[in-house]
């Protein structure tokens, strides 16, 4: 027998090295602006003036410096009953003279009531604690309110984004390879 040849191979793997950083990413997102205005409330306050009346003519009039109008007319309607009392008292003087036979001197005492005034007559009104009238009538505020409040403004803000590569670095360092060893072959026969 004859020994069979044999074909003898021997491979080597390809080597090679990386060298390589991951890439860095930088991501900032900015707050959003805002600008808040704050917008006073109105407020219109008119306090128009109350309206006071003082009528005092009744403390004019019991006092005797009233109206004109009105102390005529007392001495007109009072006029009457002065008159009749006046004429009554002239009767009853008549009457004292007339009985001057009872005795007294009549004549002497009627001289002192000979003067001629009118102490009847009153032409002043009636005097009263309560103759000032005072009416106060207040007015009510005008008040007027305008709503205030806040305008907002907002505004988003893009993010800010960085990116920065990493490094990648590759050598071969060898290449893949198969090498054959052929077998010694006998040429003799």
């Amino acid at each position: 027998m004859f020994p069979i040849p044999q074909l003898q191979y021997r491979t080597e793997n390809a080597s090679y090295r990386i060298d390589s950083d991951l890439g860095t990413q930088q991501i900032k997102q900015p707050r959003p602006t805002q600008e808040i205005e704050q917008v006073d409330a109105q407020m219109d306050i008119k306090q128009p003036l109350g309206t006071m009346e003082i009528d005092q003519s009744k403390a004019w009039d019991a006092l005797g410096l009233g109206k004109n109008t009105e102390v005529m007319l007392r001495i007109y309607s009072g006029a009457r009953d002065v008159w009749l009392q006046g004429i009554a008292k002239r009767v009853e003087d008549g009457n004292r003279m007339w009985a001057i036979h009872k005795g007294g001197n009549a004549i002497k005492e009627m001289g002192q009531d000979f003067r001629v005034s009118f102490p009847e007559m009153n032409f002043a009104g009636e005097a009263s604690y309560d103759n000032v009238d005072i009416h106060y009538e207040r007015a009510n505020p005008d008040i007027q309110v305008q709503e205030g409040g806040a305008e907002i403004t907002a505004q988003v803000n893009a993010p800010d984004i960085s990116y920065e590569r990493g490094k990648f670095d590759f050598q071969m360092l060898s290449y893949a390879k198969v090498e054959f060893t052929p077998p010694q072959i006998d040429t003799k026969l």
